[in-house]
């Protein structure tokens, strides 16, 4: 198991939006002084239009900062999983997240059953894991019965619980269907907050251990380290009304959630430690 960022805790700082919008480069070495191990490109569609060159020194950057890399996308047509498939390779990458459904494409189950059986050879072939991101446009359900009909070590679901709600399933319900297919895991909190005037609500991020994220109870239904499962810190930060106060905010938030993902990890790994020894005085 390793724990890192996404390019979404870096959503604001790599945009238009940032005084000085980060490289990739920089977002890595950042992850690396936060203590990342991984690091996943995920929604970043720039990453297509690099060349092969710039993505390999990419790779070869991440690599001296002792960052495995991952890759995200949307959507299942074959050539577009293919594209993905090589990018992978230059990247370096055992992992694609993806999604169903595209902004120009929603296949029913059988449809998506074939695009995937199409490229899956080939993903295995390389080692490449293809994981069905959990959110609203999909039901649960749909994803699972898709991972199931594959019935492929390679193929299984990056769970994200949060997304859900907007379709009204419950996070722990989520968790508890999706959990033994689980290959990769989104790590972000959340929270409802009242609008003005009391109408109604906004549903946004926060940081780890102040919303409604069931941390400790997700983290036994999965067990990310018995099985490999890589924990990836992203955000939901609303816009704060300027670029520099946004930033700064989205910073701080990253440093806490690291911060929070390491003292778990240092604090199972001691629980772990102590079990041993007991069990050895036994």
């Amino acid at each position: 198991m390793k724990t890192g960022l996404s390019t979404w805790a870096y959503f604001w700082q790599l945009s238009e939006k940032a005084p000085k919008p980060l490289s990739l480069f920089d977002a890595i070495d950042d992850s690396q002084r936060l203590g990342a191990t991984v690091f996943q490109i995920c929604d970043y569609p720039q990453i297509a239009q690099w060349s092969s060159g710039e993505r390999t020194r990419l790779a070869e950057h991440a690599a001296r900062a002792g960052i495995t890399l991952e890759l995200g996308t949307k959507g299942i047509k074959p050539d577009h999983l293919q594209r993905y498939l090589a990018i992978a390779a230059e990247l370096e990458c055992s992992l694609l997240r993806t999604m169903i459904n595209s902004p120009d494409h929603r296949p029913t189950l059988s449809e998506a059953r074939r695009s995937v059986e199409t490229v899956l050879p080939a993903f295995e072939q390389q080692g490449v894991a293809i994981c069905l991101e959990t959110y609203e446009q999909v039901p649960t359900d749909d994803n699972i019965a898709l991972v199931q009909a594959i019935n492929s070590a390679r193929f299984g679901i990056c769970l994200d619980p949060a997304n859900c709600i907007a379709s009204l399933e419950l996070p722990a319900e989520v968790v508890a269907k999706t959990a033994s297919y689980v290959l990769n895991w989104h790590v972000k909190d959340f929270a409802f907050s009242r609008r003005d005037g009391w109408v109604g609500f906004t549903l946004a991020g926060c940081p780890l251990g102040e919303g409604l994220l069931r941390y400790d109870d997700i983290y036994q239904q999965i067990q990310p380290q018995t099985r490999g499962i890589n924990q990836i810190i992203e955000h939901w930060l609303p816009w704060q009304g300027d670029s520099e106060t946004t930033c700064r905010l989205e910073a701080a938030w990253t440093e806490h959630n690291m911060r929070y993902l390491l003292d778990k990890q240092n604090l199972i790994n001691a629980s772990s430690t102590q079990s041993k020894e007991s069990d050895h005085v036994c």
